[in-house]
């Protein structure tokens, strides 16, 4: 399996919001966390992060088939932490050891430390890929609903 990371671009808005929704709407079902949850956010929210110039949008490509994106939000200072938010891996293509490989990547690219990035308590594999891959829980925690805690992590 051969995963590649390809830069997206402003071009690319409504593909990434489409990706999102789908990857999404699962946890939105779930956790009825409408304000929150990148499957209910406006297409125009996926446009302005594009347009920032600290915000860099890869493709998650497997075998040269597009399964997923992740942003990383990396402003280039000393000290500063990058952060990532949000990554989604099409359903279909889960549980494959892609969004490892994929944060692996951007770590290559963006350097390997002073990363931040949060996730839902409740999802216990979502927490596990994180630990595994290095991050700590920083201790905080935000509770945005009574079904969905998130949790806060850094490396």
């Amino acid at each position: 399996m051969k995963i590649d990371l390809i830069r997206a671009s402003l071009k690319d808005t409504k593909e990434i919001w489409e990706m999102q929704v789908k990857s999404f709407k699962n946890f939105l079902d779930k956790y009825q966390d409408f304000e929150t949850n990148p499957a209910n956010e406006p297409i125009s929210n996926v446009e302005m992060r594009l347009k920032q110039n600290f915000t860099f949008f890869y493709f998650i490509f497997v075998d040269n088939k597009k399964v997923g994106a992740i942003r990383v939000v990396d402003y280039k200072e000393r000290g500063r932490n990058k952060r990532i938010s949000p990554i989604f891996v099409l359903p279909e293509y889960r549980n494959k050891g892609i969004a490892q490989s994929a944060i692996k990547i951007c770590e290559e690219i963006h350097g390997n430390t002073n990363w931040e990035l949060s996730t839902i308590l409740q999802e216990k594999g979502n927490c596990y890929l994180y630990e595994k891959l290095g991050y700590h829980p920083t201790g905080k925690t935000q509770v945005i609903n009574d079904r969905l805690t998130l949790i806060f992590y850094h490396k």
